[in-house]
């Protein structure tokens, strides 16, 4: 049985992390509810540019791109979202098995992909494991702008014109409430998903649609990303935060059963004691 020191010394030690996982949740909270309201706050944005684009892509009969064409598949690109830093639970690991099982089911070799990680967590998965990376990016902000991913955004679109793979698939944790985030596989490139438009908006081009495809299609993609990676963001701090606080709980939960065992413990040495007493007066009598 733990010495009474022993119980003491463990009781402290799990308070003082108590403490920090108490503080590591009240920080999360307040990342989890930023990045809540700005996933939300691009939702508008997304559907008035898909609204556009599917008009011209596909109410214009003579619009032709690319990026809107479907080619023989020699090489697919997995674009893959994770985080920095642990302590999320299961929020990396998820992303990562589904990306990591999708690859040995499709692909022989490494040959016939390439990734594109965002967060150090899934670069690292996939440098320790041989597998082709290709571009990466770490430290993004916790509340990230546009212009911190846009380089990354801009330079995966390019590699799918310029051929380097002939589609494109993204992997990231989608938010659904503070206790659920689905890991979501959409296909970026080539844009063939485009939903039509039920709205009955009338748009007319200048100078025509062909032209406006060109700047168009590249921003729409690069928005997919970033409108991915605020929805992953909002799911990494509500993981974590969830994360902290289950680890608080466990934490109070050891704490009253050490606390248990001390006062047991020490009731018994107590008595021990007492019990010495007694015997000790009595041999004297």
């Amino acid at each position: 049985m733990a010495s009474l020191r022993d119980i003491k010394s463990r009781i402290t030690s799990t308070k003082k992390t108590s403490q920090i996982t108490k503080a590591m949740e009240m920080v999360s909270a307040s990342k989890w509810n930023r990045g809540v309201m700005n996933a939300k706050a691009f939702v508008p944005y997304m559907e008035k540019i898909q609204e556009v684009t599917a008009s011209i892509a596909i109410g214009s009969k003579d619009a032709s791109h690319p990026m809107l064409t479907t080619r023989p598949v020699k090489k697919t690109g997995y674009l893959v979202i994770t985080s920095d830093r642990g302590l999320a639970g299961a929020y990396n690991s998820n992303v990562l098995r589904q990306v990591y099982q999708t690859i040995q089911n499709r692909h022989k070799s490494n040959d016939e992909f390439a990734i594109i990680a965002i967060g150090r967590v899934g670069r690292d998965f996939f440098v320790k494991r041989g597998m082709n990376v290709v571009l990466d990016i770490v430290g993004v902000a916790d509340q990230p702008s546009f212009m911190e991913i846009q380089d990354i955004a801009s330079k995966t679109v390019g590699m799918f014109s310029d051929f380097t793979f002939d589609e494109l698939y993204i992997y990231y944790s989608h938010y659904v409430s503070a206790i659920q985030q689905d890991v979501t596989e959409k296909k970026l490139l080539p844009l063939t998903d485009i939903a039509a438009s039920t709205k009955l908006t009338s748009y007319e081009f200048e100078p025509n649609a062909e032209e406006i495809l060109d700047v168009l299609l590249p921003q729409y993609a690069e928005s997919l990303v970033y409108g991915a990676l605020l929805d992953s963001k909002a799911s990494e701090h509500a993981a974590r935060m969830t994360a902290m606080k289950n680890a608080t709980d466990n934490a109070k939960e050891l704490i009253n059963s050490l606390s248990l065992s001390y006062n047991r413990a020490r009731q018994a040495a107590i008595t021990q004691e007492i019990t010495e007493i007694v015997g000790g007066a009595a041999a004297l009598e």
